[in-house]
């Protein structure tokens, strides 16, 4: 028995402007596509379900294709710094949060943004200690690159001083040499090292509610990194397969597989593409530097902004070719944190001495600084760019000041991508960015940011609505080698549907964040309706 989906605009994406009028779903797979009439009367016998769209926009399921789904949940369940606009009101509501706890409990919140503040200076410890006086607290930067731990938590973490700071991360002091609170890239492991391991329980708790929201933004699925922060492999693997395959809350999740942890995925005898049709092994995923925000993405010259520094390099050369000959060895290919041009020069680097062989395709993640150098040889590999459009929206205007105007040609440049024939795929990196899809379309389509619509940054390197609604679908189908079944809408493909009140493609650009998921569709099946 199967459902004829009709009466709405169907956009098939198998090209531009691509519209059938009906469809027809069995099971979890695509069918038949073609007129309302042809079907009903072909498939007479097996319509169990009759679907009018009433006028809405189908599209094959919106997909992310960078997002940490935990990492996101946990932003929805615990104290939130994201939206704030002022130093003074972050550590307000950081004092008021703590209220609820006992004195002793650890204090987590996440988002913190300086660049939000209209004086850009990060959260210190004394800062903290003068809200939170009885607690250990750490607070997460927007961009998970940096901490702001107060003082309890840096002695419980014997962080002083004399602490040697690992390679690949900064201890940042001040002027008289002593640890000010904030902690950079690798730094950051001192301090969660020392933070009691979280409960089944709350991991579950945050991946409900991480998918229920996906549904209600029109997410089907997500290429998600999460197994090595939860207590290890073992147990957040547990949370995935507990949440979507026993409880049964439908997410098609691929798993980027950090390098620490993927020698325990072989022993649980997984591979490449491996599990089964909700939860999949993706490429090892590793970093090559650090985030812009902090200064700690790594570039090829000095920060514009603070010349003495020009960035953190998480590994070697050297190092860096020994990891990509581990994930060869283990017929895997690599997904590479790359946000400055000379940790993207680097990761070519090992691309280029260890290629890939076997099936898959290797991704760089990010790549917002590059040069045409850069790109000349990326299109040259079987890779592929994960992108987050939204970083426009969130980066600039401050991030030329960060880079220099003589250097920003080929940043953000994801027009300039897809024209030099270099795939792409579109995330949020969320909970760094906020999940919505649309936003990310939006913020590839305008160049803008919701706060000032008025001014586009760089505007030659806008996608069409096509464009930008391709890296939510094909784009993340082909990052996971499912082109052949995902991304568009086709016979055969899996009936995975989001469902809009308005038609992308037909609205003004600055209505597009307001467009309103009608029905989320996974496997068939609606999982969200509003």
């Amino acid at each position: 028995m199967g459902t004829l989906w009709y009466g709405g605009n169907i956009y098939t994406l198998q090209s531009e402007n691509d519209r059938v009028e009906a469809i027809f779903t069995r099971g979890d797979r695509i069918i038949a596509l073609g007129t309302e009439a042809d079907l009903r009367m072909k498939y007479e016998n097996e319509l169990e379900r009759i679907i009018d769209l009433q006028g809405a926009t189908m599209l094959p399921g919106f997909v992310d294709s960078h997002m940490h789904l935990i990492g996101h949940g946990e932003k929805l369940i615990r104290l939130d710094l994201s939206s704030f606009t002022t130093k003074s009101a972050a550590l307000a509501a950081l004092k008021e949060y703590a209220t609820g706890f006992s004195p002793g409990e650890w204090i987590i919140g996440e988002g913190w943004n300086e660049n939000l503040w209209e004086e850009p200076v990060p959260i210190y410890a004394h800062e903290i200690d003068e809200a939170v006086p009885d607690h250990p607290v750490m607070l997460k930067r927007i961009c998970r690159h940096a901490i702001s731990a107060n003082s309890k938590a840096l002695r419980l973490a014997s962080i002083n001083v004399d602490t040697t700071c690992p390679p690949g991360g900064v201890i940042e002091k001040d002027e008289k040499g002593y640890p000010n609170g904030l902690l950079k890239d690798q730094a950051q492991d001192i301090l969660l090292n020392v933070i009691p391991a979280v409960s089944d329980e709350y991991m579950s708790k945050a991946m409900r509610a991480a998918i229920r929201d996906a549904h209600k933004l029109g997410l089907t699925g997500g290429h998600t990194e999460d197994l090595n922060y939860y207590g290890g492999y073992a147990q957040t693997y547990r949370t995935f397969h507990d949440v979507i395959e026993q409880e049964g809350l439908r997410f098609r999740v691929h798993l980027l597989v950090h390098h620490e942890v993927v020698d325990d995925m072989a022993a649980a005898g997984n591979q490449y593409l491996s599990g089964g049709k909700w939860i999949e092994f993706g490429a090892m995923k590793l970093f090559a530097d650090g985030a812009l925000g902090g200064r700690t993405a790594l570039l090829s010259h000095p920060y514009n902004d603070d010349p003495a520094v020009s960035g953190v390099a998480i590994f070697t050369q050297e190092q860096l070719n020994g990891l990509i000959l581990k994930a060869r060895q283990k017929k895997l290919p690599v997904a590479i944190h790359a946000i400055g041009d000379l940790a993207f020069e680097m990761a070519l680097n090992a691309i280029e001495k260890h290629p890939l062989t076997v099936m898959g395709r290797d991704r760089l993640i990010h790549g917002q600084i590059l040069r045409k150098e850069l790109i000349d040889r990326a299109k040259q590999l079987p890779l592929i760019l994960d992108i987050q459009p939204r970083f426009v929206a969130s980066d600039f205007p401050w991030v030329v000041e960060r880079i220099g105007a003589e250097r920003m040609k080929y940043c953000y440049a994801w027009k300039t991508l897809l024209n030099e024939g270099v795939p792409c795929a579109g995330g949020s990196d969320a909970p760094i960015e906020p999940l919505n899809p649309l936003l990310g379309i939006h913020a590839a389509v305008t160049r803008t940011n919701l706060e000032d619509p008025e001014i586009s940054y760089y505007p030659e390197e806008a996608l069409t609505i096509y464009e930008a609604v391709s890296l939510f679908t094909k784009g993340s189908a082909f990052a996971a080698c499912h082109e052949d079944n995902r991304g568009m809408l086709q016979e055969g493909f899996i009936a995975d549907f989001t469902i809009l009140k308005e038609d992308i493609f037909k609205v003004g650009y600055g209505d597009i964040p307001n467009i309103s998921v009608v029905k989320t569709v996974i496997g068939g099946e609606i999982v969200y309706e509003d």
